[in-house]
């Protein structure tokens, strides 16, 4: 059977989720897996899932536990250590996942060629490019021709992780990468899949309401594109769960509600896509592992492209 082997830097939510999908589809795909974790402290506890799924747990990539080179790599740490990660397993990977936002906001002038040889692989997380509802959503934009784009991103803060104190998460504290406006990426990074990058962006961000963090809680932007203007709201403060693009076309409105999984078209019909949040994320690590184990091909999200939506999250022109 054939073997795969993959590195894991950092297990938290996210890269648990990451390594149990990966799992999964190994398993689809008759791959024998070897995964190994890269941890500050392996004597922390791991979420649950992740401990069995592991050969080996090491502090540095020199320990004679890891392997000299991995298939995939998968950077999962908080978002102001991905570029050291990359430095200290540059020439390690096969191909590499990097999850979102690529850097901090005190990063967007890091040199990516420092980091990454040439030709190397690498994906950058973009898991809402995945879900139900934008796959529709791509489509239907194949037949309308909107004037003006209205996006909404808007949760509570303290109800992201149950159990956690908010106040400890990386998205509370900006030291580590935090904040509403490069949090949420993903609302810029599906905006410049559907209709690249503005000629112009006006952004204002701020920290206005009760939340005890120290970074910004409400991000606002106006966006010139030459056929298109764009207004996006961000914000940690919002009471229950609103994730949404409004299209203003000839026709009338399309709506593509992300919370509730459905596509309103201007003539009031709605389609359903309602689906478990993971199944995004299955998409998304399929096509990543098309893209690692295939022979050339394109990223289906690089690095460069990342970085450039990055600075855009940030108000940077």
């Amino acid at each position: 059977m054939p073997s795969l082997t993959a590195l894991f830097v950092g297990l938290g939510s996210i890269g648990t989720r990451h390594l149990q999908n990966l799992t999964e589809l190994c398993e689809k795909r008759g791959l024998t897996l070897r995964a190994d974790a890269l941890r500050s402290d392996p004597a922390r506890p791991l979420r649950p899932g992740a401990a069995e799924r592991l050969c080996a747990q090491f502090t540095d990539p020199a320990d004679p536990a890891a392997l000299p080179r991995y298939d995939l790599v998968f950077i999962t740490n908080p978002t102001s250590l991905h570029a050291d990660a990359l430095r200290r397993l540059r020439g390690r990977a096969g191909a590499f996942f990097i999850e979102k936002p690529i850097f901090s906001a005190e990063q967007t002038g890091t040199d990516l060629s420092a980091l990454l040889p040439a030709g190397q692989k690498a994906y950058v997380a973009a898991p809402m490019r995945w879900c139900g509802t934008m796959l529709a959503l791509k489509q239907a934009l194949k037949t309308l021709r909107p004037y003006c784009a209205r996006v909404l991103c808007s949760s509570y803060l303290p109800d992201w992780r149950p159990g956690v104190d908010y106040r400890t998460v990386y998205s509370a504290r900006r030291a580590l990468g935090g904040g509403v406006t490069i949090d949420l990426i993903h609302e810029w990074d599906y905006l410049v899949d559907l209709f690249g990058r503005p000629a112009e962006l006006y952004n204002l961000k701020g920290h206005y309401s009760e939340l005890e963090i120290d970074s910004d809680d409400v991000s606002l932007y106006i966006a010139r594109y030459p056929h298109l203007l764009a207004e996006v709201h961000l914000d940690y403060f919002g009471r229950g769960y609103r994730r949404s693009i409004e299209l203003f076309c000839p026709e009338g409105s399309l709506v593509a509600d992300f919370g509730a999984g459905t596509l309103t078209w201007p003539d009031g019909r709605v389609d359903r896509y309602e689906e478990p949040v993971n199944a995004r994320y299955l998409r998304e690590m399929d096509a990543f592992l098309d893209y690692a184990l295939g022979a050339g091909g394109v990223s289906p999200n690089p690095p460069a492209d990342a970085l450039d939506v990055l600075k855009l999250t940030l108000g940077e022109v």
